[in-house]
């Protein structure tokens, strides 16, 4: 687990990148020192989400630990604000209305269950992050956040499905392949905060 300050560092990381990459001076910079802690070169799965005056900006991250929280955080925060496909990229105006939200994943578990039912009932409303798998191919996940939007498992299903491309009620045949897990969640107070 990691402390509260450790993630106001990764806030502050997450930002500093995007500002780089808008060729402007970072507002924030994290001392270099900072990020030597062994804490943040631990591999772990993040991901980062951009919200604009509340709405989803861009979310981009990886299920699996490949890299250090750290390079993680850099990659993803780039990733979030330049190629996210369901928009357009992040300009420099933007930054101000931007916050920040990282999420630090633990490993995913498989879930067995035998049917919508069943499942619905295991699921940990506000604290599972679901992957979902269909046999074809088709894949998505959200973040336990998302439970802030859609609290119910059947309303958090469903548009997990439509996430993957697949029809909402397909999550009760009990075909998919269902993965969860959990995060430490850090987020900036809101709009140009300066954790």
């Amino acid at each position: 687990m990691l402390t509260e300050d450790q993630g106001r560092i990764l806030i502050r990381l997450a930002r500093q990148t995007i500002e780089q990459k808008l060729g402007l001076a970072a507002t924030n910079p994290v001392d270099p020192a900072g990020l030597d802690d062994p804490a943040l070169h631990e591999q772990q799965a993040v991901f980062v989400t951009l919200n604009k005056r509340g709405r989803l900006r861009g979310c981009i991250g990886s299920l699996v630990a490949t890299e250090s929280i750290v390079d993680g955080i850099r990659r993803h925060a780039q990733n979030a604000a330049f190629n996210d496909h369901r928009f357009t990229p992040l300009k420099p105006e933007e930054l101000e209305e931007l916050t920040i939200e990282i999420s630090i994943l633990s490993p995913p578990r498989p879930l067995a269950y035998t049917d919508g039912e069943d499942l619905a009932a295991k699921l940990r409303v506000g604290t599972d992050g679901v992957i979902l798998r269909h046999p074809g191919g088709a894949g998505a996940t959200f973040l336990p956040q998302v439970w802030e939007q859609l609290p119910t498992a059947e309303q958090f299903m469903g548009h997990l499905c439509r996430k993957a491309g697949l029809p909402e009620n397909e999550w009760r045949n009990g075909t998919l392949k269902i993965e969860t897990y959990q995060v430490q969640h850090f987020s900036e107070e809101g709009p140009t905060a300066k954790p």
